[in-house]
């Protein structure tokens, strides 16, 4: 018998500090022991999910009954969910492509660091030093303002009876669409943030525009040194974007950044958000602006899930953003 079907598995496997229930899993059923057998580039829980033949995806999906057929099998259900809600949430936009960094935190409360010249009229540009005189000086030190930790999530209101002969992969879709969901929600978080200083900063000074293509070369001038690699915008300000001629234009583009593909501002990734404000657009370096702080991971109801008990059993993140280099965003106002 092989070794993933004697682990024993239990509801405290899902409370263990720092670590998630997969990561628990792989700790007692290293994916190391499985090199070179069939076994090999599954994980420790789809491993288990092989052990009790549940199958959650495919044409022979298996049923949400599947999961109970005994208390050690109820137990893989919650990770069940909490994946099926991950896949939708790196579906489409996330909050990862607009930050820099993510640090996971297991509390409430985050300060971030800031750098900044400890002179005061440095700007940080690296000048010629003379022999003997000193280095400018950079400081790093905490910031004195918390990073705002936001709650998103969605509760889960039905009956076991409900749903315990539906297909997991209907149920799936739901999960991934509530995923969706609050990545979204945390995109606009993360546009709030840098557009109006949610972490304790200046808001941002938005620039009058058309848009045009000038404008976004003058924008392109202004983060120097940072790269203008991202842009983001509401549903009204993109369909203006959009409408650039140089951006339209496929052949501008090779020109221009010497590829095939189709042309984007500068090169820049392009982010719709379409709960945004209307008429703003933001560009920034996303490998300098943002960091992402993130407490914990997915939450969920364990307890109700394993015992069946899913009226009103909740799914959850909590995230905060704090802009690192203030200078690597700006922002454009397209308004009439």
């Amino acid at each position: 018998m092989a070794y993933y079907e004697n682990i024993s598995l239990e509801k405290g496997m899902y409370t263990t500090p720092g670590k998630s229930f997969s990561q628990v899993l792989e700790e007692l059923d290293s994916s190391e022991n499985y090199r070179g057998t069939p076994m090999e580039g599954l994980d420790a829980y789809q491993r288990q999910l092989k052990r009790f033949a549940i199958k959650v995806s495919g044409p022979e999906s298996g049923t949400l009954e599947s999961f109970f057929q005994s208390t050690q099998s109820a137990a893989l259900f919650p990770e069940y969910v909490a994946r099926a809600v991950k896949q939708g949430m790196e579906s489409g936009t996330r909050a990862e492509d607009l930050a820099a960094t993510v640090t996971r935190i297991d509390a409430m409360d985050y300060r971030s660091i800031v750098a900044e010249p400890e002179t005061e009229g440095d700007t940080g540009e690296l000048k010629i030093v003379a022999e003997g005189a000193l280095l400018p000086s950079t400081k790093i030190h905490t910031s004195a303002n918390l990073v705002r930790l936001q709650k998103h999530g969605r509760m889960l209101v039905s009956t076991y009876e409900a749903l315990r002969f539906q297909k997991l992969d209907l149920l799936t879709v739901t999960l991934r669409q509530i995923g969706a969901y609050m990545a979204g929600a945390q995109v606009k978080d993360a546009v709030e943030v840098l557009m109006n200083g949610e972490d304790g900063n200046t808001p941002l000074t938005f620039k009058k525009g058309t848009p045009n293509y000038g404008d976004f070369i003058g924008l392109w001038g202004e983060l120097a040194p940072y790269e203008l690699n991202t842009v983001v915008a509401g549903t009204a300000a993109m369909q203006k974007l959009l409408q650039v001629e140089e951006f339209k234009d496929a052949q501008a583009g090779m020109n221009f950044q010497g590829t095939g593909t189709l042309c984007t501002p500068l090169g820049a990734k392009l982010i719709h958000v379409p709960g945004m404000a209307a008429d703003k657009i933001v560009v920034l370096d996303r490998g300098c602006a943002l960091e992402m702080v993130q407490s914990g991971d997915i939450n969920l109801d364990c307890d109700k899930l394993i015992d069946r008990q899913l009226e009103r059993a909740g799914i959850s993140v909590i995230s905060g953003f704090a802009r690192i280099f203030k200078d690597a965003v700006s922002g454009l106002d397209c308004g009439a």
